[in-house]
């Protein structure tokens, strides 16, 4: 089966308003069947980015007792499928080190038509320059996350990690390096299929600008931030989850209106079981 899965930052609800108007059509056009979306401001302003779209969503906090600070400004995560999900967890990530993020890890399983259930988890990680300490037990909080939902079907983890591939959080989760005695193997979908940097946070978009200005401080900053991941042999040795394409959304100014600070990560996989 061809599954087209989706991960976008939407950057909350600040700056021009046209904004949304622009990652709704967005989406709109790409007609995924899985979105991770991160830094959206409650039910409202998800029903505003994906109307039109006839997917089914739930937002952190539709299904949350409580609210995370913060979560008012810079908004909570999200999930839409072409099918109606069921949210198994929502795992709030503020660990030590990291009480400002209000972004909680997002999973449901996805009934997939004649081919099974899928477990589907938006993520965020810390956001601060020198939080990797934090996004390494993030990570590995994921990973566990992950092993108490998985189904046969290989999990997708899409979201905002806020580290580029090279740092021990990214490595964790591609099984290059061990964290605290533990390890775990992902599929990085652009490493596997995408062409070039793959930058999604970018000096070239002008919604970064002033935040590449208040913390990085240097000229010329690209990263590679944004990432889909999928679950391999190891932990699903009855199916498979081929990505045949990656590619960079959301990266292009409409009318000098860019729809967000982050660009957006689009990935086409086919995914069946070996029977």
């Amino acid at each position: 089966m061809r599954l087209r899965a989706v991960t976008i930052n939407v950057q909350n609800d600040e700056g021009d308003p046209r904004r949304i108007g622009l990652l709704n059509q967005e989406l709109r056009r790409l007609a995924p069947e899985l979105v991770a979306l991160q830094e959206v401001v409650g039910r409202e302003h998800l029903d505003e980015l994906l109307e039109g779209t006839g997917l089914h969503s739930t937002h952190q906090a539709d299904v949350m007792a409580y609210a995370p600070p913060f979560a008012d400004r810079y908004g909570g995560n999200a999930v839409a499928t072409r099918w109606p999900h069921t949210v198994v967890e929502v795992l709030d990530q503020r660990l030590a080190g990291a009480g400002d993020v209000p972004w909680c890890t997002v999973a449901v399983k996805v009934p997939l038509p004649d081919v099974g259930e899928l477990l589907f988890i938006s993520a965020t990680a810390s956001w601060q320059l020198d939080a990797e300490a934090v996004r390494e037990r993030q990570a590995v909080a994921l990973g566990d996350l992950d092993a108490r939902h998985r189904t046969e079907l290989p999990t997708i983890i899409a979201g905002d990690f806020n580290a580029d591939p090279d740092a021990a959080s990214i490595r964790y989760l591609t099984g290059r390096q061990s964290l605290s005695g533990r390890s775990v193997h992902y599929h990085d979908a652009w490493e596997v299929a995408g062409n070039g940097p793959g930058h999604t946070w970018s000096v070239d978009n002008a919604n970064a600008a002033a935040l590449f200005d208040r913390i990085v401080r240097q000229p010329g900053h690209r990263g590679r931030l944004d990432y889909v991941f999928t679950g391999s042999w190891h932990a699903h040795p009855k199916a498979r989850c081929e990505i045949r394409s990656a590619s960079v959304a959301f990266d292009r100014p409409t009318d000098g209106v860019w729809p967000s600070d982050h660009y957006g990560v689009v990935v086409d996989v086919e995914i069946a079981t070996d029977r």
